[in-house]
């Protein structure tokens, strides 16, 4: 029999890790938790650090919770879908993915259709608690299940609903994928800075540094980033030389095409998932 009250985890790796320890950190019972995951060490390492109940069979784990989180690879998806179908059709459980390219009507036709459905997109700084994730919800999730998602998903960072699921693809190419667009750009600052003949761990605490007090500004002042941009841009100034070199050599279209070609991508990866 199934606890409306408990999780179960259809996988567990890193991200699955974090929300677990977000969701006993506010409260909830280990023993409410259920994790199904087919590699022992990760299964142990649940076990001994947060005390849920672990196994390796998803039906197990699924079969005594009304909250199911899928959290394994898409290209395993459909297979993990449809031989749960039979369990979700009977329990009727509030079905939440984190798979990118995954969409809701793909998860709801590989379990048999009807179910509550939200699809969501974390990304990876949620293992800090410091993520944002973009959720959307299938027509029949109810206004208590949309906060069941957001409560579990809070737990990692900020939460934002998307009415229009054709827009995630958008959310993943943007905040999915973004945590690796702030490291390339880390990467190339410390690059340019050693080349002007600062040494590697000064370079590498400066940038870092940087790149953290400026997102503290963007997230606390409340202000724009065009504006906040302006205030540190004297005219004719170190700054504004190199903003004018970023501009000139197409930063904003190079970003924009990035961010579109992500966008396509997801598309694809979900027709391939179908």
């Amino acid at each position: 029999m199934s606890s409306q009250s408990s999780v179960a985890f259809i996988g567990g790796g890193n991200m699955a890790r974090s929300l677990i320890g977000g969701l006993i950190s506010r409260g909830t019972a280990p023993g409410d938790i259920h994790v199904s995951e087919p590699v022992d060490v990760l299964r142990d390492a649940l076990a001994a650090d947060f005390g849920v109940q672990v196994g390796a069979d998803n039906a197990t784990a699924a079969a005594a919770a009304g909250l199911w989180v899928l959290a394994v690879k898409p290209q395993v998806m459909r297979a993990v879908c449809e031989a749960l179908a039979p369990l979700a059709q009977t329990n009727r459980p509030l079905v939440v993915s984190i798979a990118a390219g995954i969409t809701a009507a793909q998860l709801q036709r590989w379990l048999g259709g009807g179910v509550a459905v939200v699809r969501t997109m974390p990304n990876t700084p949620a293992l800090l608690g410091a993520g944002v994730t973009g959720l959307f919800a299938s027509d029949e999730v109810d206004a208590a299940g949309r906060e069941r998602a957001a409560v579990l998903l809070s737990s990692a960072g900020r939460t934002v609903w998307i009415d229009d699921e054709a827009k995630m693809d958008a959310v993943t190419a943007t905040s999915g994928s973004g945590p690796a667009y702030i490291f390339l750009l880390a990467e190339a600052m410390e690059d340019a800075a050693i080349a002007e003949g600062l040494p590697a761990d000064a370079a590498r605490a400066l940038v870092l540094q940087t790149i953290l007090g400026a997102a503290r500004m963007l997230t606390e002042s409340g202000e724009p980033p065009a504006e906040l941009r302006r205030r540190v841009t004297s005219p004719g100034g170190t700054t504004q030389a190199a903003v004018e070199t970023f501009e000139a050599g197409g930063f904003r279209a190079l970003v924009a095409q990035a961010i579109a070609n992500a966008t396509e991508r997801g598309r694809q990866l979900s027709a391939a998932n179908d």
